[in-house]
Formats: structure tokens, sequence, C-alpha cells
């Protein structure tokens, strides 16, 4: 969780997200490092919108040549 999010991947950032609920959803996060998972997570989420937004198509996909 040290990697800056402009650097991940978005197969990271997403499992990385993953993580970060899951810990939120226990319950067993003392606040200040709920709060500060909150905000990374927050970041991720938008790193990935972003990345399927950024030109309407999930990332890594390209169109081919129909014919």
């Amino acid at each position: 969780m040290d990697t800056p999010i402009e650097d991940l991947a978005f197969e990271d950032a997403l499992k990385e997200l993953e993580l970060i609920v899951g810990k939120l959803e226990s319950g067993d996060t003392p606040l200040q490092q709920a709060i500060e998972l909150y905000e990374r997570g927050n970041k991720l989420r938008q790193r990935c919108a972003d990345r399927l937004d950024g030109d309407g198509k999930p990332a890594g996909v390209r169109p081919f040549a129909a014919g």
C-alpha cells in the first residue's frame, strides 16, 4: 500500500481497493487508520473510474480491425 496510486495498474488498484473495503467492513480498524484507509480507498476508486472512463473502453481493450 506504499505504491503511489498513479503508478498502479488498474488490476492492482482494484485489488488494493478490495482489501481496504474488507478492512473497513471488519470494524476492527482504529479510527485514525480507518480514516487513512478510507482516503486511500477513495483515491483508488477514482483511479479505477478514470481508467475505465478514459476513452470509453475498459483499460487494456483495443478495437480490432473487421474483415
